[in-house]
């Protein structure tokens, strides 16, 4: 692992704040998410130094939630399991709808 992929950690190797790793509780929400609504693909975010790998999951009305899935092999399981696209959002970048649903809803962005 290179010095620019370590996470924080405190002197002892436990995890400092930053150290946010994937729940129960994220992945139950991503699957919520694909069970209400229609047209649902993933967007894969690399690991950073503050959070897990996570996935954007856009509804076909553009519509989205974000959260944790802990690697990318647990995202693709989750897509895989349910038959969702997935992408690298590094790669393909993020599609309109997403873009198009936060200028409607301006209050629910940040979620």
């Amino acid at each position: 692992m290179g010095w620019f992929n370590r996470r924080p950690r405190a002197a002892d190797g436990t995890p400092t704040k930053l150290d946010r790793e994937a729940t129960r509780d994220d992945l139950a929400a991503l699957e919520a998410f694909i069970a209400s609504r229609r047209g649902v693909e993933f967007y894969l975010e690399p690991e950073t130094t503050a959070t897990d790998t996570t996935v954007v999951a856009v509804a076909y009305d553009g519509e989205w939630i974000r959260r944790r899935t802990g690697s990318p092999r647990a995202a693709a399981a989750i897509a895989r399991r349910h038959a969702v696209p997935l992408y690298e959002a590094a790669r393909t970048g993020y599609p309109e709808r997403m873009r198009t649903w936060n200028r409607a809803h301006p209050e629910r962005r940040l979620r």
